[in-house]
């Protein structure tokens, strides 16, 4: 039972929700830019929420399905076909052995997303499937994917567990967008003239973006007296400024410590809508309190739940009815 890949696209990795609790011994976080996008797709083949899927930046790969089972794509829209047929988005699909889906450059968004019901049958090194491409760990040996590869699933699933509700509507993503933030540990670093252009400035994504962090173009950030501290511990979202004052926001691959002064963190709710920005996108900045984060955060989990709910969402794809026809 395997995924043969014709052409990888222009970065297919594998990904999970990350490699947790390894960040003192100096490995990255690594995992998918946008979890939500990772959440849905797997809810809609009925995998566990954080199973590895494969993660494709703008320009999508050309798969072969090597036996029957059930897909999703979610993340940004790659147009993709499967035997020359649009099929859509943020829906499970049926493939038969042999298929092969064709997935192009992104028209919505940066990040997609495809996940196969059962998951794919790969270890896990330090506790995450993740492809970590500097240490080279993770993933399909360390390493993104490439032509011929042979990716294997866990299991065959010619059946899918309340298919008819598997789809919803497919998320359109902004290239505008207001990002809240919480106050960073060395906001007072700054000047008030640098704290007021972060907030009330509009920014842009440059080309010099990836998985690491987005850097932004725009009104450089003052300081009181330069931007080096001794290095401390980076959290996702942290928004670090350099001394040439444009702000840059760590991601997923970022590095565990840096010393430059942190002037907020993007709360974790807004990350996904971030990380589909393309290069040119306006991003502005408004500040929250913590206790607002921690509302927003809640009301996330909240729908992430209500959305597994009415896609007949069952975790091991063995609901009650299909247990009992396995014991008869």
């Amino acid at each position: 039972m395997k995924v043969s890949v014709i052409s990888p696209g222009l970065l297919t990795t594998i990904q999970d929700a990350g490699r947790q609790g390894y960040q003192a011994g100096g490995f990255s976080v690594s995992g998918c830019m946008d979890q939500d996008a990772l959440y849905c797709a797997n809810a809609l083949v009925n995998n566990r929420l954080n199973e590895a899927v494969l993660e494709m930046q703008f320009l999508g790969g050309t798969f072969c399905f090597e036996e029957e089972t059930f897909f999703a794509l979610t993340g940004a829209d790659l147009e993709p076909m499967l035997n020359g047929n649009r099929i859509a988005n943020y829906c499970a699909v049926k493939a038969e052995k042999g298929d092969v889906l064709e997935c192009h450059r992104a028209v919505s968004g940066r990040f997609a997303y495809l996940a196969v019901a059962g998951g794919f049958d790969i270890p896990k090194v330090l506790g995450s499937k993740s492809t970590n491409l500097k240490c080279k760990i993770g993933g399909f040996q360390g390493r993104a994917l490439q032509a011929g590869d042979m990716i294997p699933l866990k299991r065959k699933t010619p059946r899918l567990l309340n298919a008819y509700l598997k789809e919803m509507v497919p998320v359109t993503y902004q290239q505008e967008i207001t990002l809240r933030v919480i106050a960073g540990p060395q906001e007072a670093m700054f000047t008030e003239k640098g704290l007021q252009d972060f907030y009330q400035e509009t920014y842009q994504v440059t080309e010099q973006s990836d998985r690491m962090g987005y850097r932004l173009d725009g009104i450089p950030v003052e300081s009181r007296n330069g931007v080096d501290i001794i290095s401390d511990g980076i959290v996702e979202g942290a928004i670090q400024v350099p001394p040439s004052g444009k702000p840059m926001i760590l991601l997923a691959d970022r590095q565990t410590t840096g010393g430059y002064a942190k002037i907020g963190t993007v709360i974790s709710v807004d990350i996904p809508k971030l990380v589909q920005c393309m290069p040119g996108a306006q991003i502005c900045f408004e500040r929250i309190a913590l206790n607002e984060a921690v509302i927003l955060y809640r009301k996330r989990e909240k729908r992430i739940a209500k959305f597994c709910r009415s896609i007949g969402y069952c975790q091991d794809n063995m609901g009650w009815f299909e247990r009992k026809r396995h014991r008869n």
